[in-house]
């Protein structure tokens, strides 16, 4: 991996608000594993904010790693979408902050999320959907685990986006070597077999990132594969 190079304005308080969440069943490693590519995303790249969360023209981001979701509950206090005093609630019995996010009770949050495969084909599904209703500029964004692609839904929503030239989706993968099965040259490579626009990049690097998140890629989806340390190291 590249030296990282971290983006210092209010990423630093994240570590702090991820403090505030106590309690059993944090899956910490899961959560740790997304914190650099959430808060580029939300800090730099996503059209979303608290206001416009619910407009029609906004970007879609769907967390279908929504198993320790701690990062993602942090990432949208600091950018206000919930209150950070709630925090400290998670994963109690009358918290809004589930074990996973929940749509119907967490303001920005598109899908209830945590079982694995599910999200990439909604990402599709919302991609073809909005391109279906004559809408070119919300951009669709989901973020997966590579254990995901042990399930075989997965690999027929790649299939398909390729296919459809579903350019206004943007998936993001944390490859943190969970996954049981893999293929030659990596994950990208599965990706690229299909007509995506693919990179991989270090998970870490902040600018290595947002250069991967906002690069062109007309008339394909685009993957950006983002390497992060082995789980359990």
């Amino acid at each position: 991996m590249t030296t990282n190079t971290r983006t210092a304005t209010g990423f630093e308080q994240l570590a702090g608000l991820m403090g505030l969440m106590t309690g059993a069943e944090k899956h910490g490693p899961a959560a740790t594993s997304t914190l650099d590519v959430l808060w580029v995303l939300y800090d730099r790249v996503l059209r979303v904010t608290p206001a416009t969360a619910e407009d029609q023209d906004r970007d879609r981001f769907l967390l279908s790693k929504g198993h320790g979701p701690m990062a993602y509950y942090a990432v949208l206090a600091a950018k206000g979408f919930i209150d950070p005093a709630v925090l400290p609630s998670f994963g109690a019995y009358d918290s809004p902050l589930g074990h996973h996010p929940d749509r119907t009770l967490i303001p920005g949050v598109e899908i209830a999320s945590g079982s694995l495969g599910h999200g990439l084909p909604l990402a599709v599904g919302s991609a073809l959907g909005l391109r279906a209703q004559g809408l070119a500029d919300p951009a669709v964004w989901v973020l997966l685990g590579d254990a995901e692609f042990d399930e075989g839904s997965n690999h027929e929503a790649v299939a398909f986006a390729g296919a459809y030239g579903l350019d206004r989706l943007h998936v993001v993968v944390i490859d943190n070597s969970s996954a049981t099965h893999g293929w030659r040259g990596g994950v990208a490579a599965r990706f690229a077999a299909e007509g995506w626009s693919a990179e991989t990049v270090d998970g870490r690097d902040h600018e290595a990132l947002y250069a991967a998140f906002t690069a062109e890629h007309p008339g394909r989806p685009r993957v950006v594969v983002a390497r992060v340390e082995p789980k359990g190291n």
